[in-house]
């Protein structure tokens, strides 16, 4: 009996590029939607991430279990199949500036105008309104640097680090996704699409919304931070024997400073003048700190694991990619998960964070080429092989080699 999938019922257009907006619809693909992949003519330029050398493990993480046609949205006709695709799709996610939107005639008004059960979720940098509407931005910018985040992680005194990218990214990508299933559920009660849209920025200040509240209620952490460099040493990163590192989170310092003090091998500290409240700990939380990282030091990161388990203190090792990876946990878990493609560099990939119980996710499969199923699609849309076999003659749509074959 065929497995049975959550979404296998709705039709998803991600005509969306880079990351965040293909990776809501990357989300449906794995609960079953029929997600197609809409590309331009010379393909997403986030399939060239690394370059034409590399491996594109991008692509494959963001667009598994997604089909894909290539079209040509500045031809009339490469619109007018665009249009006909909408009408019979229940989700458009896109990430286009609103001269786009104008141009390719895929305004909400537009589109609701012919699918008024359509739901449109547009992703923007910046939002939607404003001066910075128009402004491209990654999640470098809008949801790391615009954010205040970047400026929170600098070294003291020191200039803030290149972030990492793709991380604002994903997150983001859980919001649309989010958006979408509460417009989706709006649709079933009242029988109309609707119009979703979330940004970088909006994202970001949401992970970031802890210290925005803060500046807002009169405790900016960014100035305490460029003032004094403080860091509680029962929230710090220490070094063990063998250069690995260790972060501990510690937010009882009251109650669990004397378990550090047992696992460090130094109950002595409890009787230290300097350590007997916690006002005379945070005094002295700089010599504190050094004491505690010397302690570390001596100890290999398995032996300092044994000690903290031993007192139940909160810390993680700070793993390499090469361990996550490999984890047994989380493989255990479902987060790290097999595949069924026979590329080498795509037999493992990350799972999408959400489990339901008793809803089913489609096995991770390879993603499309560039125009991969644009034959299949059209002819299921009801074009006849003559005007596909035009189209792609006048470039209005690209027919991918290894993709379906125009004589079918």
């Amino acid at each position: 009996m065929a497995m049975t999938y959550l979404f296998e019922n709705l039709t998803v257009i991600d005509a969306a590029s880079f990351v965040a907006g293909p990776g809501a619809a990357t989300i449906f693909a794995d609960f079953g939607a029929k997600v197609i992949k809409v590309e331009a003519p010379a393909g997403d330029a986030y399939r060239l991430l690394h370059g034409r050398h590399r491996s594109d493990y991008n692509w494959a993480l963001t667009s598994r279990n997604k089909q894909d046609i290539a079209i040509d949205l500045y031809q009339e006709e490469g619109r007018a199949i665009m249009h006909r695709l909408l009408d019979q799709a229940d989700v458009l996610i896109l990430n286009f500036r609103e001269d786009q939107l104008k141009q390719f005639e895929l305004t909400y008004d537009e589109l609701k105008q012919r699918n008024p059960e359509l739901i449109v979720a547009q992703l923007t940098a910046f939002g939607t309104r404003g001066p910075d509407r128009e402004r491209r931005g990654y999640d470098t910018t809008a949801w790391w640097a615009r954010t205040g985040i970047t400026d929170l992680l600098k070294p003291h005194q020191r200039s803030p680090t290149v972030p990492l990218g793709g991380v604002g990214d994903h997150a983001s990508a859980m919001t649309l996704f989010a958006g979408i299933m509460m417009a989706l559920y709006k649709r079933d009660r009242t029988g109309e699409g609707g119009y979703v849209q979330t940004s970088l920025t909006a994202n970001g200040c949401w992970s970031n919304g802890m210290h925005l509240q803060g500046a807002i209620a009169g405790f900016d952490l960014s100035e305490l931070l460029d003032a004094k460099g403080y860091r509680s040493p029962f929230s710090m990163i220490y070094q063990t024997k063998e250069n690995r590192y260790l972060v501990l989170v510690l937010p009882n310092p009251e109650k669990e400073w004397p378990g550090v003090a047992r696992c460090l091998g130094h109950p002595e500290w409890l009787e230290d003048e300097r350590f007997k409240t916690i006002r005379d700990l945070m005094h002295h939380r700089d010599q504190l700190r050094e004491m505690i990282g010397k302690a570390f030091s001596a100890l290999t990161v398995s032996q300092a694991c044994t000690a903290l388990d031993a007192e139940n203190l909160t810390y993680s090792v700070v793993e390499k990619l090469a361990d996550v990876i490999t984890d047994a946990q989380l493989i255990e878990n479902g987060v790290i998960v097999e595949t069924e493609s026979k590329d080498p560099d795509f037999q493992w990939t990350v799972a999408n964070p959400i489990q339901v119980e008793g809803v089913a996710k489609m096995p991770p499969r390879d993603p499309p080429a560039i125009g991969q199923d644009s034959v299949r699609i059209l002819q299921e849309m009801g074009y006849s092989t003559e005007a596909i076999s035009a189209f792609a003659e006048n470039g209005s749509i690209v027919v991918a080699q290894s993709g379906d074959d125009l004589t079918e």
